[in-house]
């Protein structure tokens, strides 16, 4: 019984560390702690810059940083309540595989092995908590693979329509960006429509 509670307690200091991590990693991005170059940096030519710096100042870009900033503090709470966790597990699991592949692309050596190796035991205990929690995960990735059929039964002919309706569907975000550019840029939209026909 100890035995267990133990192991317990491990799983639930593992879904912490993960959820104080992304927590942070999310509220320095939402909060200008991370990403971007100081003035001497911006000043400095590209070539001069190693990959690093480049990405830190591109990284900065809006929407870009918030979006990834508040996926890291939503998936950081799912992680601490018993409910999400284990949504906020699986959601963990792209969050990192990114960090990691881009710490192993663009980090200096010195930061990159030390980056590699933290990343990596993050994605070990995830995996760890994956599988103390199995039968929660094997019964809903069951119930994700058993697709739905369709409602109706359908003669086979009326598949033929699907390329149609792909097409069609193709279409109908052009209607919203047409009106958007003549609103916004009438002249230009106008133009070129005049040119296509």
């Amino acid at each position: 019984m100890k035995k267990y509670l133990q192991i317990d307690l491990l799983i639930l200091a593992m879904r912490f560390l993960l959820a104080f991590t992304l927590w942070n990693y999310g509220y320095s991005k939402l909060t200008d702690g991370q990403f971007g170059l100081t003035d001497a940096e911006l000043n400095t030519p590209i070539k001069d810059l190693s990959l690093f710096k480049i990405s830190w100042h591109m990284f900065e870009a809006e929407p870009f940083k918030s979006f990834v900033g508040l996926s890291q503090v939503i998936t950081a709470t799912l992680l601490v309540y018993k409910r999400t966790f284990l949504l906020g597990v699986l959601i963990a699991i792209p969050i990192f595989l990114n960090i990691l592949i881009i710490d192993i692309t663009i980090m200096p050596l010195s930061f990159k092995i030390a980056f590699i190796f933290r990343l990596s035991f993050y994605l070990i205990f995830i995996g760890i908590i994956l599988w103390y929690h199995k039968a929660q995960v094997i019964s809903a990735f069951k119930n994700l693979i058993s697709a739905p059929n369709l409602k109706y039964k359908h003669n086979i002919k009326w598949f033929l329509i699907i390329p149609v309706y792909m097409l069609l569907l193709e279409i109908v975000n052009v209607i919203p960006q047409m009106i958007f550019y003549l609103i916004f840029h009438s002249d230009y939209t106008i133009n070129y429509l005049k040119n296509i026909f």
